[in-house]
């Protein structure tokens, strides 16, 4: 699963991972600090995740330091997700390195595929954002609410849209504008 390649999700193995992830999860909505440090392969200082949360796995996910998601962030970690110091989640933001075989007879066999998806720092996702597999998010990039992210965006721009495009670079000097 982790090397991209078709996998099983009903291998006993995986499910077994993913009724961890979901225990660690409820906790987390209980107010348990401690369960970042449980669920996550490995989380920064000064995380907060506002519940609901969810995610397949947890041990996927790499988190650095200052990080918020807002409510209702869904994280299918069936591939490495990392996630850079100082980023932004809003509401209902969805990073989807899962994903699934073109070819009807391998999805009826119940394969699946996956492909790391990579978020800089510095990088604020609006509400309703999704991520696909692979997708490379550059530091310092803006992604506007709503957006369906199927390529890589570089460092520095602001990129909108269903498929998200860059709209325009940033030069440092933008004094807080909201796009």
């Amino acid at each position: 699963m982790l090397a991209g390649v078709l996998y099983d999700p009903a291998d006993p193995e995986l499910v077994a991972k993913r009724a961890r992830a979901g225990s660690l999860t409820r906790r987390l909505e209980a107010g348990d600090a401690q369960t970042l440090r449980e669920l996550f392969g490995s989380v920064g200082l000064e995380v907060e995740i506002v519940p609901p949360f969810f995610c397949d796995y947890g041990s996927n996910i790499f988190v650095g330091s200052r990080v918020f998601m807002n409510t209702g962030c869904v994280i299918l970690d069936c591939a490495r997700v990392d996630i850079g110091d100082d980023v932004k989640f809003g509401p209902g933001v969805h990073l989807y390195p899962a994903t699934h075989p073109l070819d009807p007879a391998t999805r009826r066999a119940g394969l699946e595929l996956a492909a790391p998806v990579i978020i800089g720092s510095d990088v604020w996702l609006g509400g309703g954002t999704i991520v696909c597999a692979g997708v490379h998010i550059g530091s310092g990039t803006t992604v506007g609410a709503g957006s369906v992210v199927v390529r890589d965006l570089p460092a520095g721009v602001v990129a909108a849209g269903n498929p998200c495009r860059v709209v325009r670079r940033l030069d440092g000097d933008d004094p807080g504008q909201s796009d």
